[in-house]
């Protein structure tokens, strides 16, 4: 199989700066014909993904984050070409998704033994994404997030703490022939289950059944937010009396919010925002494939 690992070397923790050595010692070579690319800047994973469909890899591989997924995805959607993930991120929620493991040595042996299962993917005003976007808060987030030097899973939950302040928006959302004005502190996005960490906003979400999971955070006191997380970190978010679930194929959301997180990347929007479904438009190569 024609493979290209794409590596985004400053994903995450840098834990994967011997992604060389590694994939030499554990990848099957009777089963991937393979070569390695680095990336050197912003969009670059996209770049090289874009030309690796041109030149007929059948897999390429991401290593690092949600945000390198993402961009190498987005030349994929519509494609005959397969995703393939090694998690060195932050997050790492599409992978985790996948139960793709953690640990690179784990992760290489998984691909040894992956199979191709076709999912949805999804787009916001045209833009793809393939595991959990929002708006309101958790965009909020992610944009300050995005500018730390510091990463890691603890750093995000000190900096939802600290921005606590933030005030619940007015949202106006269609969807199936209705319209709804709405009080929330978020609605996320979700074709798949998690943020990243196993930090489940959605934890019922099925990602090849056509449809969305639009997750609604209504405003609630500011001291339940560690009873609200603790069921996101427990996969029981959909049992809180804060959480609203909207299935639909498509949304549209009117605000005054002008920037919204797709798989955790920061995005300004202008004007209305209309999310749909790509049904069965993707290929992964993982582990439940």
């Amino acid at each position: 199989m024609k493979t290209k690992f794409i590596v985004n070397p400053i994903s995450g923790t840098g834990k994967q700066k011997n992604i060389n050595q590694l994939i030499d010692k554990f990848i099957d070579k009777e089963k991937f014909e393979y070569d390695i690319s680095f990336t050197e800047r912003h969009l670059h994973a996209k770049e090289i993904a874009k030309q690796a469909v041109k030149d007929n890899y059948e897999l390429l591989i991401a290593v690092g984050g949600d945000g390198t997924v993402n961009e190498i995805s987005s030349e994929l959607i519509g494609t005959d070409v397969s995703l393939g993930i090694i998690p060195t991120g932050s997050g790492n929620g599409f992978a985790f998704h996948f139960g793709i493991y953690k640990k690179i040595k784990n992760a290489i042996l998984q691909i040894n033994k992956s199979k191709v299962k076709i999912v949805d993917s999804c787009n916001a005003n045209g833009i793809p994404f393939v595991n959990v976007s929002g708006i309101g808060f958790d965009a909020h987030i992610a944009n300050l997030f995005t500018n730390k030097t510091e990463r890691g899973f603890s750093n995000y939950i000190k900096l939802i703490y600290k921005e606590l302040k933030y005030q619940a928006r007015e949202y106006t959302i269609k969807y199936d022939g209705k319209t709804e004005n709405i009080n929330a502190l978020l609605i996320s996005f979700a074709n798949a289950t998690q943020y990243g960490n196993n930090f489940q906003i959605s934890p019922n979400s099925k990602i090849d059944d056509g449809l969305i999971d639009f997750v609604i955070l209504k405003d609630m006191p500011r001291w339940k937010v560690p009873q609200i997380l603790l069921k996101i970190a427990k996969g029981k978010s959909h049992l809180s009396k804060y959480i609203r679930i909207i299935q639909s194929d498509k949304m549209t959301i009117i605000s005054n919010e002008n920037v919204i997180h797709l798989d955790g990347e920061p995005t300004k929007i202008n004007g209305e925002l209309t999310i749909k479904v790509n049904p069965k438009s993707l290929k992964i190569f993982a582990p439940n494939g």
